[in-house]
């Protein structure tokens, strides 16, 4: 079963390339590598959690806005890849977490997003991973996710 389907499958549609808030692109590829800019739960252009996980967003909101950071990183590579069943594995992610002085389970919400790559890609979509938490995100986002996809065919690509 394909990417797509197993989208389809689990309830899930990409929801389309973000516009960039500044200047750069939503990801580059160099060889075989995708690398997207960081990516924030929107839905439909809108921030979908704000605030400081373990402060007025619960551990369990985070992994939710984890998991729709990297729904906007898929679009990204998707975009780029020519289709995410050209994606041949997922390599790194890196999980910015808007956290409270005190809050110290950012590994918790940070698998909001490689959890949800792990159930589309299986063994090739659980990467290496960083869980960071910062004193602030852009637009007071909760999360910030990036991603780093090895691809399969580079004659499938194109750029932003």
């Amino acid at each position: 079963m394909g990417i797509s389907e197993k989208l389809k499958e689990m309830g899930l549609t990409l929801p389309g390339v973000a516009a960039p808030a500044g200047n750069y692109v939503p990801a580059v590829r160099a060889d075989s590598l995708i690398f997207t800019s960081g990516q924030v739960p929107k839905i439909d252009g809108k921030l979908a959690y704000a605030g400081k996980v373990g402060g007025g967003v619960s551990e369990e909101d985070g992994y939710a806005a984890a998991r729709i950071c990297a729904l906007n990183c898929l679009s990204a590579i998707d975009y780029i890849a020519g289709g995410l069943d050209n994606v041949e594995r997922i390599v790194k992610a890196t999980c910015f977490i808007n956290s409270a002085p005190d809050f110290v389970n950012q590994a918790n919400v940070a698998n909001g997003a490689t959890d949800l790559l792990g159930e589309l890609f299986g063994k090739s979509g659980t990467p290496s991973r960083s869980a960071v938490g910062a004193a602030a995100l852009p637009g007071n986002a909760a999360v910030e996710v990036e991603l780093v996809a090895q691809i399969k065919d580079v004659s499938r690509c194109r750029e932003f």
